[in-house]
């Protein structure tokens, strides 16, 4: 059977282009939003919340008057309409196409609202006081994603008739390429907005790429294939997953290598589940043995943990610990040195998701898994690449350059405008992981081997990769120090 990548329809479109021209128009409308009306400010977001009734709102106050339920409302609406027309090049029954996919968005998204409840969600201890809590679990609202991974596996599992019944709108690569075309622009926004910022940081930003890409991801990946005996479909997106950034490395690494859905998915969960362990451990073991090395924490921060969310949660946590060590020794850093630093380092590291993607995505074409007679036609590197990269690389470089051609005022609008497209990745992420939840089986996953997965990531980040990121931060940022306040 061929991967859906390949398998055009009559119309002359396949899942893979679908998945661009989808986030594409997001994107698109954004930018719209950034020259005119704002036309993606009615997409639901989620706030921590410990009063439901709280939690959901419009992502912009001018679409307001639509109250947090009207929103989802609309949100679920639109994308409905938005789907289902592109289903109709997929040539996929609509009626049950539709349906099913109502089902899905429901309960996925209803996986992220508990998800982002406070005694799930909150990560530092301001935001503990802020709501009046005192314990959590920290695992950010990506925790949702958790969530959405476990509820799909309960049906996937427990109720096959409803995972049948699910089946058309079940479409796990149309979701997470659609979403990963989103965070290019995503990724743009945020370098531009650091670019001063980051000036100062050019050097260790590209001894953090060499680190994460070459150093990092040759040796997990040697540790996977040759000691745990993963296969490259495994072992490629581990390596990923656990040495650049997590969820979305894995997952782009997946897509470029062709790796079943599967693969990414669970290698993702296993890093939202292991962040969280840094969490309760990193920032403290930084304010004991670094806080008058302020810098060479938030560096390590950034390289240590792998998801987006936790790891600026670390570096917020380490910041709030440091300053208040070093204030009480009588010392008074100026704040936002420490979380901006590791959000910096996340940045440089982030950027060339696409570019890794890529480089893979042609190895693996022409010398890992070439087809004979194919091999040799450079027009076999086209028909199997994954076309999604090309989108991520249109939507950064687009908003990269009109990023960095604003002035501030400017740039604060365009933000908040992908802020808005953003939320269309979070929705399609958990799309993602509900999806692969429900074709997983609880047997399959064991004898692909979940129990070494997770042996080789704690061997990995707590035999290397914690360290090695501790040793380059220490020589680029020590004596490194933030202005006195």
């Amino acid at each position: 059977m061929a991967h859906p990548q390949e398998q055009q329809t009559s119309k002359g479109i396949s899942e893979d282009w679908l998945a661009v021209w989808l986030g594409l128009i997001v994107i698109a409308l954004a930018l719209l939003s950034y020259a005119g009306p704002n036309l993606l400010g009615w997409v639901v977001t989620t706030r921590v919340w410990t009063d439901p009734t709280q939690a959901l709102a419009p992502a912009a106050a001018s679409w307001a008057a639509l109250g947090g339920f009207g929103s989802l409302i609309i949100t679920w609406l639109l994308l409905l309409i938005a789907f289902t027309v592109g289903a109709r090049f997929l040539n996929v029954n609509i009626k049950r196409f539709a349906t099913a996919f109502t089902v899905l968005f429901w309960l996925a998204y209803a996986c992220w609202f508990i998800g982002s409840q406070a005694h799930l969600a909150v990560n530092t201890p301001a935001d503990a006081e802020k709501f009046g809590i005192t314990w959590s679990l920290k695992l950010t609202s990506e925790g949702g994603y958790i969530l959405a991974l476990l509820a799909g596996l309960i049906i996937g599992n427990f109720l096959p008739r409803v995972a049948h019944w699910l089946r058309e709108a079940i479409r796990p690569e149309l979701y997470i390429k659609a979403a990963i075309v989103i965070l290019g622009a995503y990724l743009a926004v945020m370098a531009a907005g650091r670019a001063s910022f980051a000036a100062s940081l050019v050097l260790r930003g590209v001894a953090a790429i060499v680190e994460a890409y070459l150093i990092y991801w040759a040796v997990i990946y040697f540790i996977a294939r040759k000691w745990f005996g993963f296969t490259r479909e495994w072992a490629a997106p581990l390596a990923s997953g656990i040495s650049i950034c997590g969820v979305a490395a894995a997952i782009s690494t997946g897509g470029a290598i062709r790796a079943r859905p599967l693969v990414p998915v669970v290698v993702s969960s296993l890093v939202v589940v292991f962040a969280v362990v840094e969490l309760l451990i990193l920032p403290f073991l930084a304010q004991t043995f670094l806080w008058q090395q302020p810098l060479v924490a938030a560096s390590w921060m950034g390289l240590a943990i792998k998801t987006d969310g936790a790891a600026v949660a670390g570096g917020g946590i380490t910041e709030s610990l440091i300053l208040a060590k070093a204030a009480a020794e009588g010392v008074r850093y100026e704040p936002g040195w420490i979380l901006g630093t590791t959000a910096t380092i996340k940045i440089f590291i982030d950027v060339f998701i696409g570019i890794w993607a890529f480089i893979l995505a042609f190895i693996w074409t022409r010398h890992v898994n070439p087809r004979e007679p194919d091999k040799a036609r450079t027009g076999e590197i086209w028909l199997r690449f994954p076309k999604f990269i090309i989108g991520y690389a249109v939507s950064f470089v687009a908003v990269l350059l009109l990023a960095l051609s604003a002035d501030a005022p400017s740039l604060t609008k365009l933000s908040g405008v992908i802020a808005e497209a953003n939320h269309f990745r979070v929705i399609f992420f958990l799309l993602t992981f509900f999806s692969i939840g429900v074709l997983s089986d609880f047997r399959k996953l064991w004898k692909e081997g979940l129990g070494k997965l997770a042996a080789v990531y704690v061997l990995s980040l707590f035999g290397f990769v914690i360290w090695v990121g501790l040793l380059i931060s220490w020589i680029f940022f020590a004596d490194v120090k933030p202005p006195l306040a």
